[in-house]
């Protein structure tokens, strides 16, 4: 036994606070919580970096909220989207044009499903595959990402349980809009990436699409 593990192990022995087992991940209090908690975290961790979030009452209500987000921001009303993003009732947008395919250059907003959203930093999971393409999160000026509330996590570790198998080529961690400050310290954003992230919620865990 070496000294680390002789002095955790007197700790434990003395009945002294929790400490965890060689090893073990050390998660930060603001990583735990019950769902509430975490999905108020996680909704000020991500507007802290940028990002902008807003909830609707299940998958029927996306369509409408992409539509509207796009006029708010007077963009094309126009999307590519994840064919995943298929099973959405899309009908309920009717002047909303949606493409099923990755990114090309001039796409003016994808849209794609996230496998998680990580409450200790308000950052989003995503994972690459034909049904999800990575270049949906990078090429577009404007990035729309569904995250259903039921798959709202404390902790990174906690994301990562999410992650099936076979692994996916590419797995995202995406914390706001793209930003850099490599050019003289100057905070700028969409270097790497999007301009915009915004994050719809929705919070029907039976019946949303997967």
């Amino acid at each position: 036994m070496n000294a680390r593990a002789a002095i955790l192990a007197r700790v434990r022995k003395a009945g002294g606070p929790a400490v965890p087992a060689p090893g073990a991940a050390i998660v930060p209090a603001r990583g735990r919580g019950d769902r509430p908690e975490l999905l108020e975290r996680f909704s000020a961790m991500a507007a802290e970096a940028g990002a902008t979030l807003e909830t609707v009452d299940g998958p029927a209500g996306v369509p409408a909220a992409v539509d509207a987000w796009l006029e708010r921001n007077r963009l094309p009303r126009r999307v590519v989207a994840a064919p995943a993003m298929s099973a959405y009732p899309w009908d309920a947008a009717p002047g909303l044009a949606i493409r099923y395919d990755r990114a090309r250059d001039g796409d003016p907003a994808g849209i794609g499903p996230a496998v998680a959203g990580i409450a200790e930093t308000g950052s989003l999971m995503v994972a690459s595959g034909s049904a999800a393409p990575y270049t949906l999160n990078f090429l577009p000026d404007n990035h729309v990402a569904v995250l259903k509330t039921v798959d709202i996590v404390g902790a990174y570790e906690d994301a990562w349980r999410r992650i099936g198998r076979p692994l996916p080529r590419t797995v995202t961690l995406i914390t706001g809009p793209s930003r850099s400050s490599d050019i003289e310290r100057t905070v700028t954003i969409g270097v790497h990436g999007p301009l915009r992230l915004h994050v719809i919620l929705t919070d029907a865990e039976d019946d949303a699409p997967s």
